[in-house]
């Protein structure tokens, strides 16, 4: 594999675990835009810790994820606290201060950044982003899940199913942050090299863009968002920079054709085996008939 297939692939998994960390939130009913934060806290935590702490990478990586997730279990009581547009706003100004806190810490390197020695390879990229996905994809299969699922069709039926609302949401941002990390350390790890600026707003807008486009509805969408995000601009070089121009439209075209997503839950139980399967035994039922 060439450099810059491995470079693309690298990247697409890196983009796959911070859509999920974007995604889990926003299936709870929470659009999160701080995500370029938490990713840099599992960047600067795993990279503080392989580098100056010496700790391997191993326990480096794990270590910068639950950091990550704390933080964003400690954040998510005072966010929930606000709705709609106030939450987004809040979730931003996160990612913010996070950005500006690093940038001006001589700690952590500050405007230089920090240079993370210890590398990993591609094959624990693509092991990290297949766990995660088959993660997601169990977790919005469980009762947790189809929780999520109910509090983003209608939060207030939800209450009057006796459901905690708040409980879940907490639970979601906190695994939404600890995603966000975790593909924040492999970055640091893979790259061996963060900076602060890199974990800007535009990351957090750009990667929920995979989330919204693949679709909210099941954890099939941001896989499918992100694919298509990474790969179709690398596709589209040939254009020159003609391709932003096409790439913006399409984006819109999706948007309008398509409000709730790429992949929707209607395609998922029309594409399910078992409907196949139920369908084939009505089928031969009413033959025999």
């Amino acid at each position: 594999m060439s450099g810059y297939v491995s470079g693309i692939v690298a990247i697409l998994c890196i983009n796959l675990i911070f859509a999920y960390g974007l995604f889990i939130p926003a299936a709870a009913g929470q659009i999160n835009l701080g995500g370029a934060g938490f990713q840099a806290i599992g960047a600067y935590g795993a990279g503080w810790l392989s580098s100056v702490a010496l700790l391997p990478v191993w326990l480096a990586i794990p270590a910068a994820t639950l950091i990550a997730g704390l933080v964003g279990f400690l954040i998510s009581f005072p966010v929930l606290r606000t709705r709609g547009v106030y939450m987004v706003l809040a979730t931003f100004a996160f990612g913010e201060v996070v950005a500006g806190f690093l940038l001006r810490t001589d700690f952590f390197g500050g405007a230089i950044g920090l240079v993370v020695p210890a590398h990993i390879e591609l094959p624990v990229l693509v092991c990290a982003a297949i766990g995660v996905t088959v993660l997601a994809l169990y977790l919005m299969a469980t009762r947790f899940g189809l929780v999520m699922r109910a509090i983003n069709d209608d939060e207030a039926a939800t209450v009057l199913m006796g459901v905690n609302v708040r409980a879940v949401q907490v639970a979601a941002f906190t695994i939404g942050g600890a995603f966000a990390g975790l593909s924040g350390a492999l970055y640091a790890h893979n790259f061996s090299f963060v900076e602060a600026q890199y974990f800007n707003s535009f990351l957090s807008i750009y990667v929920l863009l995979f989330v919204l486009i693949g679709g909210v509805q099941t954890a099939w969408g941001p896989l499918v968002g992100t694919l298509f995000f990474t790969l179709l601009p690398e596709f589209m070089r040939i254009g020159g920079s003609w391709r932003y121009v096409v790439f913006g439209a399409a984006i819109v075209l999706m948007m309008m054709l398509r409000p709730q997503g790429l992949v929707t839950r209607a395609m998922i139980d029309h594409l399910s085996p078992r409907r196949w399967m139920r369908r084939s035994v009505e089928a031969e039922a009413s033959h025999a008939r």
